[in-house]
Order: C-alpha cells, then sequence, then structure tokens
C-alpha cells in the first residue's frame, strides 16, 4: 500500500487506526507525513472513511489542527464516525458531489463488574462531550444540539452538512465510490448503504483468517471491515474451485476446533488471557498449549495484572495482553509462538471506537 503522501495530499482512505488489512491510515502515518511535507506548508487532506479508533481519530484531528500551513479538507465520498472529528479540522472543509458525512456516539466493549461497567458508561459520556465539544466549536452549535444529533446518529449530505456549518463548501465535482464500509452496523445508515454493504459483502467475515473469525465471535468485539473482494462469477469458476473450498473450509474448521480446546481445557481455568493469548495470537497446537498452561501460574498468584476499574478497556487489556505474552514466552519454545496471522493479534484489541452495533 502506498503511503498517505501523495502528491502533497494527505490520502485519508479506508479505516481509521490499524486494522486486520493494512487498509486504512493510523495518527503516526500522519504525523510522519506532515512532517515530510513541511509543517508549515499548506496541505490538503481527502477523506474516504466509514470510520475507525475514536482515539485515533481526535489524535490525527490534533495534528491537522496543529499543523502550521493552511489545511484543506476534501470529503471525496464518506466521513463518518471517526472520520468526521478529523474533517473538523480543516480551515475549509469541501464536500463533493454525492459525498455523505455522519456523527453519532462513541461506542466502546467492557467485560468485568458492574462497577467496571458503570465506569465504562461514564468514561463513555465524557468522551462524547468532548467530541460534541469539538464539533461545536467548528460549527457553532452548542454543544446540547451536537449531543442530540450524535444520540440520533445524524447522517448528511453535502447540502446539508453545509447548512449546519459542518461543511464550508458543496462542491459540485465527481465523486469517487463510497468507502467499502459495513454501514449495516449504524443505526441509521440509509437504506441505499446497508443495501451495497450487503450486495458488495461488506463484512469482517470476508477478509478475515479462521482464527479471526473464531476470535470476533468469542469476544464480540466491534472492528468493523474496511475492504472486500467481489464475489467470483460463476461463469468464471474453475475445476478447482470446489477443492479450493472444500480444504478452507476443513482448514477453519480445524482452527475453529484448536481455539476450542484450548479455551475451554481445564488448565485454562484461572489462566483465561493466557489461554487466548495461545489461542488467538499463536499458531501453538493444543498438546503445547496445554503444558505452557499448565505451567504458567493462575490468575491472583502474582501474574494477574491488576485493575483499577477506571482505566479505558484498551489500556487495562493490553497489560494483560503483555502479561500473557510474557507468561507464554517464559514455557514455550519461541518458534511455537509464531504471530503468522495479524488479524488475530488485532481482533482482540478492545478500544473505544466509533462505530458498532448499538
Amino acid at each position: 500500500m502506498p503511503g498517505i503522501l501523495q502528491d502533497g495530499e494527505l490520502i485519508l482512505y479506508g479505516f481509521v487506526g490499524e486494522n486486520y488489512w493494512d487498509e486504512g491510515f493510523t495518527a503516526l502515518e500522519v504525523l510522519n507525513a506532515l512532517a515530510l511535507h513541511g509543517r508549515d506548508e499548506p496541505i490538503t487532506a481527502r477523506i474516504n472513511s466509514g470510520g475507525g479508533y475514536t482515539d485515533e481519530g481526535i489524535a490525527i484531528f490534533n495534528a491537522l489542527k496543529t499543523h502550521k500551513g493552511k489545511v484543506s479538507v476534501i470529503i471525496d465520498a464518506m466521513a463518518a464516525s471517526a472520520a468526521s472529528i478529523i474533517a473538523m479540522a480543516g480551515d475549509e472543509r469541501t464536500m463533493r458531489t454525492g459525498a455523505m458525512m455522519m456523527i453519532h456516539d462513541p461506542a466502546g466493549e467492557k467485560r468485568g463488574t458492574a462497577a467496571e461497567h458503570e465506569a465504562m458508561g461514564e468514561l463513555l459520556h465524557k468522551q462524547a462531550d468532548l467530541l460534541a465539544g469539538i464539533y461545536a466549536d467548528v460549527t457553532g452549535k452548542t454543544s446540547e444540539e451536537l449531543r442530540q444529533m450524535m444520540v440520533e446518529e445524524t447522517w448528511m449530505n453535502g447540502s446539508e452538512a453545509q447548512v449546519q456549518g459542518f461543511a464550508t463548501v458543496d462542491e459540485a465535482a465527481q465523486a469517487v465510490s463510497v468507502s467499502a464500509f459495513d454501514y449495516r452496523t449504524y443505526n441509521c445508515a440509509p437504506d441505499t448503504l446497508k443495501q451495497l454493504s450487503k450486495t458488495k459483502n461488506w463484512s469482517a467475515q470476508a477478509e478475515r483468517s479462521p482464527a479471526a473469525s473464531v476470535a470476533q465471535t468469542t469476544v464480540n468485539q466491534e472492528i468493523q471491515p474496511m475492504t472486500t473482494q467481489p464475489a467470483a462469477d460463476a461463469n468464471s469458476a474453475s475445476p478447482n474451485t470446489d477443492k479450493t473450498q472444500s480444504n478452507a473450509a476443513d482448514e477453519a474448521t480445524a482452527e475453529r476446533e484448536r481455539i476450542g480446546k484450548i479455551l475451554n481445557c481445564a488448565e485454562a481455568v484461572g489462566r483465561t488471557e493466557l489461554a487466548k493469548y495461545l489461542a488467538f495470537e499463536t499458531s501453538t497446537n493444543f498438546e503445547d498449549s496445554q503444558k505452557v498452561l499448565d505451567k504458567a501460574a493462575k490468575a491472583g498468584e502474582g501474574n494477574a495484572p491488576k485493575s483499577d476499574g477506571q482505566r479505558t478497556q484498551a489500556s487495562t487489556y493490553e497489560q494483560q495482553r503483555l502479561s500473557a505474552s510474557s507468561q507464554a514466552s517464559s514455557y514455550s519454545n519461541p518458534s511455537d509462538l509464531t504471530d503468522d496471522d495479524k488479524g488475530t493479534r488485532l481482533v482482540n484489541r478492545a478500544k473505544s471506537m466509533f462505530g458498532g452495533a448499538k
């Protein structure tokens, strides 16, 4: 994938933040691109994104907002969710013909006690208020008005975005195709986008490996797909298609069985995070995983990370993951813990993000 700085423009297409398919952009990439371009030089940022992680969107917004040169934002087709926050950094905000913008409340996932869920709720409310403040500073609306629009999940075309103050220009120009994203996960997405997601099969299942697919079901994350490959034409199928599909199905079944055995074996009791690490982030077979789990200390015996109940889910999970990784490396051959699937590493990333079913 080419860098996001192309011909003096930032091309912010795809998922906001690191994701399964390496298609999208991160805050670090934006910072590096701005440094390469020159912090005093005017810059144009072109957006076509269905959204992504909240913190990445805010970081990119601040990177552009503190850029010393003039920042011009052009929404080529879509600026939804976290991408709409990025768009607010533009001194000029242009909506191309056919382009859309969407704002809504941030969403996240939390495991734990009732107190921990309440703390997560408080965090999401606070984050929503902060995001409403960003929109308010740009549009001139009150934070209360913006909060209501976010709760209702508001979609705007170019002229509507201009009237509401989110865009400064409604440009009559040819728009590129809408960014691939499973828009069915949004409550109020236009029917045309939902149908397009269905027709194009824009779902995470299309691109995930077997391990990542099982991990999605197990941990119930809200990461959404950014791209998919079009379905093959029936007339173009080769004689080996059925055999290939059969082999893929067998591999998927075997992978599900491996993960299920690791997660449900007796040795996994009290070592949940380590079991997840072995199941989702390595290709270690069941027997070797049993040995690693059997030798590892159980939670509460000195190896489990502490949680203060106030940290974000991402922070807590990262500590748990690092602890699990450390335990695994202590009892297993490093070659057994090779991470050959980037998707499995990211599916467990429990971060507050824009998007996902509510």
